[in-house]
């Protein structure tokens, strides 16, 4: 039985992660109130309930607020920590008035950071610590040596990244001792160009950037875990209403409709069950908030397992417009 590459290394077995980008209020400094715990614990339940005990985090997300909150429900019920893997990200940083956005992996930087997510979550260690998309600027001695301090100190256990080629995994594998074990990308029904081209498609702001060197074969070869982000497609196969829907909208909407019945599940399940039917093992990172949703997504394991090559194929090919490349 195939296992994910995490799973190999004896980090967890939780076939999906609860995205928390979602908790905290608003992405703005207005404070995050009572029901925004709630909110956020209610889904925390309906994850751990589901056996989803993976939970991915930013340190930009709702402008800190995300991490301040699960930090609250981590202080109040502090035997949570040993039975969940907490995932962070840092680099990004945000226009400020005087400097524009920007990416950031100096030494200092990264240090800061993961005190700053350490400090809000309540804890004294991260699972895992990805670096939040490629950052040109970028001096692999530094990251390194940051990475190096990390896991010295006991603050990081494990490191990856998102949104990166092979090829910039390997130059940082070159330089650092512990090797990258995550790479997070934006995969999902709707976006399928990795699937097409075999390339990863960072997609910054809606602008997609090509790298065609073999990522997803590299991430295989070298037990790097692939984790989607926006895996739902943002809901607009289970359910969301869009505006002007294309014709392969519409085809794969009614074709996930039609297999959900048929298998007698949900829409999502569909959804999260085509990624995870890949043979790379891909982990989902599903966003939402709402526990019933959370409960929707569980049966995507079964659903890959029992997912046809003829079924993938045909979502595959009705995603794409009902024409293979």
């Amino acid at each position: 039985m195939k296992v994910m590459p995490i799973e190999k290394r004896e980090i967890t077995t939780s076939r999906l992660v609860l995205g928390c980008m979602g908790f905290g209020g608003g992405w703005d400094q207005t404070p995050y109130t009572k029901e925004d715990i709630l909110k956020a614990e209610k889904a925390i339940d309906a994850a751990l309930s589901n056996g989803i005990t993976m939970f991915d985090h930013a340190d930009i997300y709702r402008m800190g607020k995300a991490e301040k909150v699960f930090g609250e429900i981590l202080k109040s019920r502090p035997e949570l920590r040993e039975n969940i893997v907490l995932q962070s990200k840092c680099g990004i940083r945000f226009a400020d008035g005087k400097n524009p956005k920007r990416y950031d992996f100096s030494k200092d930087y990264i240090l800061d950071s993961v005190d700053g997510i350490l400090n809000r979550l309540n804890t004294e260690y991260l699972d895992i610590l990805l670096l939040h998309r490629p950052d040109p600027m970028m001096e692999p001695e530094e990251v390194a040596d940051a990475f190096e301090t990390l896991k010295r100190t006991g603050k990081v256990r494990h490191f990856g990244v998102s949104n990166m080629s092979s090829s910039q995994i390997q130059f940082l594998n070159a330089y650092c001792s512990e090797p990258m074990i995550v790479n997070q990308l934006n995969m999902s029904l709707k976006q399928i160009d990795w699937v097409e081209q075999g390339v990863l498609v960072n997609q910054n702001e809606g602008t997609g950037v090509n790298f065609p060197d073999g990522t997803i074969e590299y991430c295989r070869l070298a037990n790097v875990q692939i984790q989607a982000w926006a895996s739902l497609a943002n809901g607009i196969y289970s359910g969301r209403s869009i505006d002007n829907p294309s014709e392969s909208e519409l085809a794969t909407i009614e074709l996930v409709k039609k297999l959900a019945l048929e298998k007698e599940t949900s829409a999502e399940a569909i959804v999260l069950g085509w990624l995870m039917r890949h043979p790379a093992m891909i982990q989902p990172v599903i966003g939402t908030t709402n526990p019933e949703r959370i409960t929707k997504c569980q049966d995507a394991i079964r659903q890959a397992e029992l997912m046809t090559r003829e079924e993938w194929y045909s979502l595959y090919i009705a995603s794409r417009g009902n024409t293979l490349p």
